[in-house]
């Protein structure tokens, strides 16, 4: 069974920086695509960014330029590097894998102050 279990979300205050991490169960070798998605508060769950195993990476024009996202694939961790955080920013992040099916994370709260 896939577990994901992210990490690393919290209270941050406008401009700031926060590192989300996904840890995987497996090796994220097994999945076509690992990514981050959010969800604000009474609003759908929307992309953030995803990456491919080849590398490829995809981002929501709301954060190209703040966020990036990595794997560390010796530790089976895809993470979030996100800067110059701002209030819209505020949702619960969810980590996804997939291959064949949509693999998903319990989410992380990430809130961002004005």
């Amino acid at each position: 069974q896939v577990q994901l279990v992210e990490s690393g979300g919290g209270l941050v205050q406008a401009g700031g920086s926060l590192r989300l991490s996904c840890a995987a169960s497996r090796s994220i070798f097994s999945y076509n695509t690992m990514g981050w998605y959010r969800q604000p508060p009474e609003k759908q769950r929307e992309l953030v960014a995803t990456i491919t195993t080849r590398g490829r990476t995809i981002y929501a024009d709301s954060v190209k330029g703040r966020f990036t996202i990595s794997t560390d694939n010796a530790k089976n961790t895809v993470y979030l590097q996100m800067n110059s955080l701002k209030p819209e920013d505020t949702a619960v992040y969810y980590c996804l894998a997939h291959r064949n099916f949509d693999y998903w994370g319990q989410g992380t709260q990430v809130t961002v102050s004005s």
